[in-house]
């Protein structure tokens, strides 16, 4: 076969990994009871978080719903993760509500479809691993900070009833929240606070009794249905459709797709992150089978141009909805399917006494969500593990709430990375050697270097100006057996060290390069740099044989 020929094969499988495929589903006849089980659970666990997404992120608990369901089959059937559940999340309302400030609510439908196609593309490239390179501080310092910002968004829905729609105060939640308590309504906030109160104590409660208890589902029903029972001025959801609304295409008029590209790309990156974070905490969690990071965003970049299609927002993996399905028996797709039809239905049958949920209620809901994503544990772990490693995490948190969620993850990582290379150019060691055995006359003038550890960019300075600011020595023996990693700067570095050696006078003689740099320390010209290709030696005995041999003729001269 051509070369040609086997390309195109690479390819149609490449593009065959990324698509659906009836092996999705071998385990269903072992499974699908305890799949249809936890779909149903996380259904229950999702329709407040759904409503909760949607109101706080400036749009409405229709569009939270719209996006739970779309986007919860599509992912669950085009995703790379048997038991990833998609849909709405704080992390997302996070990002939007800025958009809804800046751009009006209008152009999250098109910000979905730009961001799902990215995302797809993304997918298509194979750039799925590429969050295992955030480290493990700044994803829970971006937990952190985007439950911080969770709970504060929920300020205004306690403050006033009319607080509901992003864009009447700040975008920034810490803004927002202080100018929502300025400008409170009093008379409401006890009635609000009560609200939020009880379905927080009922949340908390519920797992004590039975963990398979819906504590937020469990208080939000009691919470309707005394503010339906007592007059209240508690604001609610209002009127929800009785079915899904008829799909459109957004409208993508060149210079509006020029001012949502960058909203878009912030968007694709945070769903991209989540999703990914979010597949792999859930292959950990029990035997699932493995997950394709590049068919993860595949799937969540088809989630999201479906929501949009449907007026939805954009979706993500939810880590907390697919921790619930984990443990509570789902194993394959089935489970998250389950689930968005669990909440189809309740579109369809009871939408609206779903409509009458006080808008505190979903707040409290909101705001014991944001206190879960939080562990001690976790955060007291990072603050003692190393100084670094705390510095990081706390620089995402507060970067995270005071400006944008994906600048946090950008100068985490970047901040983890320049400390990462500052231990590893740590490790390099160079030292000089004692020659063993009896001395002879001239040994003083040899100087054996050992240069051991990584030698890269960031050490290489470092080992030129101690290996070539040598002094009184005729010849210099350079040890490199125990070198480790080599990169280009380095390889160029011992070069430059040789050639300042050797204008001085000073011979240098190298001992034990190792198989996998030789090529490389060939291409950049380290041993070109040598006086004679007889001063590379394979031990240190016929090194420092020749060294004394060099060093007698001196001598004897």
């Amino acid at each position: 076969m051509s070369r040609a020929g086997r390309s195109a094969r690479s390819l149609a499988r490449s593009a065959r990994a990324l698509l659906p495929s009836i092996q999705d589903y071998r385990r269903l006849p072992r499974t699908w009871r305890g799949d249809l089980v936890a779909g149903v659970t996380v259904g229950i666990v999702a329709l407040p978080l759904a409503l909760g997404f949607g109101v706080s992120s400036g749009l409405s608990a229709e569009a939270g719903l719209v996006t739970a369901i779309v986007a919860g089959i599509l992912a669950a059937v085009f995703g790379g993760s048997n038991v990833q559940v998609s849909g709405p999340t704080g992390a997302m309302v996070v990002v939007l509500v800025p958009i809804v400030a800046t751009h009006g609510a209008g152009a999250v439908v098109a910000v979905t479809a730009i961001a799902g196609v990215i995302v797809i593309a993304a997918g298509a490239l194979r750039l799925g691993r590429a969050v295992s390179f955030i480290p493990w501080p700044v994803i829970e310092g971006f937990t952190l900070g985007i439950a911080v910002i969770i709970f504060l968004q929920q300020v205004p829905l306690l403050t006033s009833p009319h607080a509901v729609h992003a864009g009447e105060h700040s975008s920034n939640a810490i803004i927002a929240a202080v100018q929502s308590i300025t400008d409170a309504d009093w008379a409401y906030v006890p009635w609000s606070l009560g609200a939020a109160a009880i379905v927080a104590v009922i949340m908390l409660i519920a797992p004590r009794i039975h963990r398979a208890l819906p504590g937020s589902l469990i208080g939000i029903a009691i919470v309707t249905v005394l503010a339906l029972i007592v007059a209240t001025p508690l604001a609610t959801i209002g009127a929800l459709p009785s079915s899904l609304p008829a799909p459109f295409f957004p409208s993508l008029d060149p210079a509006v797709i020029g001012q949502l590209l960058l909203p878009a790309l912030t968007v694709a990156a945070l769903a991209a992150i989540e999703s990914l974070l979010s597949a792999r905490v859930a292959a950990s969690l029990a035997d699932t089978g493995p997950y394709d990071p590049d068919r993860e965003l595949v799937g969540q970049g088809i989630a999201s141009l479906g929501s949009a299609l449907f007026g939805g927002m954009p979706a993500t993996g939810a880590i907390a909805r697919t921790a619930v399905n984990v443990r509570s028996g789902g194993r394959t797709r089935v489970a998250a399917i389950t689930h968005a039809l669990v909440l189809l239905l309740v579109v369809l049958v009871i939408s609206q006494p779903v409509g009458a949920i006080p808008l505190a209620a979903l707040a409290g809901v909101l705001m014991m969500t944001a206190v879960r994503m939080v562990h001690a544990s976790t955060v007291r772990a990072i603050m003692t593990s190393t100084r670094a490693d705390a510095i990081a995490f706390v620089i995402t948190a507060l970067v995270t709430v005071s400006f944008d969620l994906i600048v946090a993850v950008i100068i985490g990582v970047l901040f983890a990375g320049v400390i990462a290379v500052r231990s590893l150019s740590r490790q390099t060691g160079v030292r000089r050697e004692t020659i063993n055995g009896p001395a002879v006359d001239g040994d003083e003038r040899i100087a054996i270097i050992a240069i051991d550890g990584p030698l890269f960019f960031a050490s290489a300075d470092r080992v030129f100006e101690q290996v070539a600011s040598l002094t009184d020595v005729w010849v210099v023996v350079l040890r490199m057996s125990q070198l480790e990693l080599v990169d280009a700067t380095g390889a160029r570095m011992l070069a430059d060290i040789i050639q300042s050696l050797e204008r001085r006078g000073i011979t240098v003689l190298i001992k034990g390069v190792q198989p996998l740099h030789d090529g490389l320390f060939r291409r950049v010209g380290v041993l070109d740099s040598l006086r004679h290709q007889n001063h590379l030696f394979a031990d240190l005995p016929a090194a420092i044989t020749h060294a004394r041999s060099h060093i007698a003729r001196e001598l004897a001269a």
